[in-house]
């Protein structure tokens, strides 16, 4: 039984159907399948797929096939789709070996084409599940991670970590001395726009000299902190990622293992004490920073005096208040090392790898320092400090 399914005689590809005696499909391919042409329309497949002789196998002859290109690939990978869900064997032997190898690649993106094929709903499930998936997987490698860095102090502590002082010195140099310059601009502009905000308002019931309260309580307490950790997440956490994410992927870390030395206290530990040792530092002197700026407000706007304002702000800021931005700095000091590092460690082969890890790190560190700031203040104010 032999059938014509060219869709168009002006069409140079053509296929043929012919049902051999042991219930075989044969799929005779002939002319030039190029992309310009008109294609069998995929209905006519359906129709010999479905028909009364239903075969039992599906098999392509393409000895009079001259010239293909993709859209052969396609057409063939629509007729095995098809078989597939009809439980009928394919015969592939017929076809041409770069094409039969084309089509082994496609066989092996499954996500990729239950993502294109799907449903609207069942990509949005697709896509729901997977993110959560990745979630998942992320937070165990995280609290792996943590765990491995908490290993780390512990054998610190009994003398038995593999760190070089050396490294911890260069990396204590890389989050102080060098960080100044930018701290002290964020943190003298933070104290001058809540001096400004505070002043504005004040003045209407006469009492500007209580903006040395609000400048210093609130720098004191939290933002002092707060904008510390944030301009070291953008600063050093994304220098830690980059660092240990090209070391990573050029494969240094392996290295390390191999050698017997654990990456995470040559590498993790000289960071994150670096980092926790200096944050409560660079807060002290964010705070003083902070109050310079509202202190240049007050005098330039409101007219008061910096023996007044500096004397008002000692009565407002108590050592219980400077203490707890002292220990909030501390907490988020290893919240930005712990991220920078773990995305360093995360990262993939790539060409692109390290900058993703080094922004995925930087995203990390400012969530969970506004995140930790916010339960800070709840608990804080249920513990009335």
């Amino acid at each position: 039984m032999s059938m014509q399914a060219s869709a168009s005689k002006a069409a140079r590809n053509e296929i043929r159907f012919d049902y051999r005696p042991d219930s075989t499909l044969m799929i005779e391919l002939t002319g030039s399948w190029r992309l310009g042409n008109e294609l069998p329309a995929p209905r006519e497949i359906e129709r010999q797929l479905e028909s009364d002789g239903r075969p039992r196998c599906v098999a392509f002859d393409a000895t009079n096939l001259r010239t293909w290109d993709t859209s052969l690939v396609a057409f063939v990978a629509r007729v095995v789709a098809s078989c597939a869900e009809r439980g009928i064997e394919i015969d592939r032997n017929g076809l041409p070996e770069g094409l039969k190898h084309l089509l082994k690649l496609a066989e092996n993106e499954p996500a990729h084409a239950v993502s294109e094929s799907g449903s609207g709903d069942r990509r949005v499930v697709y896509r729901v599940g997977k993110a959560a998936i990745e979630f998942a997987q992320s937070s165990l490698g995280l609290f792996n991670f943590t765990g491995l860095v908490v290993i780390a102090f512990a054998r610190l502590l009994s003398g038995r970590a593999r760190m070089r002082l050396s490294d911890l010195i260069v990396q204590v140099q890389g989050c102080s001395a060098q960080a100044l310059g930018i701290l002290s601009l964020i943190s003298f502009l933070v104290g001058t726009i809540l001096a400004f905000m505070g002043a504005v308002q004040l003045q209407q019931f006469g009492a500007a000299i209580y903006v040395a309260d609000l400048v210093g309580i609130g720098i004191a307490r939290d933002m002092g902190a707060m904008m510390t950790a944030i301009i070291m997440a953008g600063r050093t956490g994304a220098a830690y990622a980059a660092e240990l994410g090209s070391m990573k992927v050029s494969d240094e870390v392996d290295a390390l293992a191999t050698m017997g030395i654990s990456p995470v206290e040559f590498l993790v530990l000289p960071r994150v004490l670096a980092l926790v040792m200096m944050m409560p530092l660079l807060c002290l002197y964010a705070d003083f920073i902070g109050m310079l700026g509202g202190a240049a407000v007050a005098a330039g706007v409101l007219h008061i005096s910096f023996v007044s304002y500096f004397t008002r702000t000692a009565a407002a800021v108590t050592l219980t208040t400077l203490v707890g931005g002292l220990f909030k700095a501390t907490v988020y000091g290893v919240l930005v090392a712990i991220a920078g590092c773990w995305r360093g460690f995360e990262a993939q082969a790539g060409s692109s790898a390290v900058g993703e890890v080094t922004t995925a790190a930087v995203v990390d560190a400012i969530i969970w320092v506004v995140t930790a700031c916010g339960l800070f203040a709840v608990v804080f104010n249920l513990l009335h400090l």
